[in-house]
């Protein structure tokens, strides 16, 4: 297999990570796709209101738009600006495990101009607990990420793992060392009458419901 030749570069330290990060958030700006680390695996990213970036995201991976990713954000207070209708559960529950791996499905705020596919005026957000992606996002704002993995495989949990499964299709490889959580994150779905668990993750049901008893487990959790 060719080496690629896209750029992997370190993120590994705030002292000197500056031009890495730069780097990356041009690529994003330019329309591009950037792999981060994040606090449970790697991640794919794009700009989230691009919507030819989330395409490129989506066939990179060899997803359909059947599965749209979910967005990182920086901070707490970007919940209320990219969804609404937010349950009084489902706060407790982001201001309990964010940043972290933990990762609430939402309506979305109708008037965002933005395509992630088919969401059905659904959004997941997540802000994770990892001090180089929290850099980027703090740069660029919601980020549309999906695991750094082919369809169907493993999500990478280092940079080089990522490499070997999307080669070129990144421009800019964000090496922050190995994935300190190495799981990826839970999710809630708090559209419904009910909170509903997922996909169980770094974040356990007993931890969920120490916060929101009423979360239930979902039938494909």
């Amino acid at each position: 297999m060719s080496v690629p030749v896209r750029p992997v570069l370190d993120a590994t330290d705030p002292l000197t990570w500056g031009p890495s990060i730069d780097e990356a958030v041009n690529a994003i700006s330019r329309g591009a796709l950037v792999v981060l680390p994040t606090d449970t695996v790697y991640g794919l990213g794009a700009d989230a209101f691009d919507a030819t970036a989330v395409a490129a995201l989506l066939a990179a991976k060899g997803r359909g738009r059947q599965m749209p990713p979910p967005v990182l954000v920086p901070d707490v207070m970007t919940l209320d600006g990219l969804a609404t209708d937010v349950p009084d559960d489902a706060r407790r529950l982001v201001e309990a495990f964010w940043p972290g791996g933990f990762t609430i499905i939402l309506p979305a705020q109708p008037s965002l101009q933005w395509d992630l596919g088919e969401t059905h005026g659904t959004v997941a957000l997540r802000m994770p607990d990892h001090p180089a992606a929290l850099a980027l996002l703090r740069r660029t704002g919601p980020l549309a990420v999906s695991s750094a993995n082919l369809s169907g495989k493993p999500a990478a949990t280092d940079v080089q793992d990522a490499v070997a499964q999307l080669g070129e299709s990144v421009a800019v490889y964000l090496d922050g060392g190995t994935a300190p959580g190495g799981v990826s994150s839970t999710i809630v779905d708090a559209t419904g009458p009910v909170l509903r668990v997922v996909r169980e993750g770094a974040v356990s049901l007993d931890d969920l419901r120490s916060v929101a008893p009423v979360v239930a487990l979902g039938e494909d959790a």
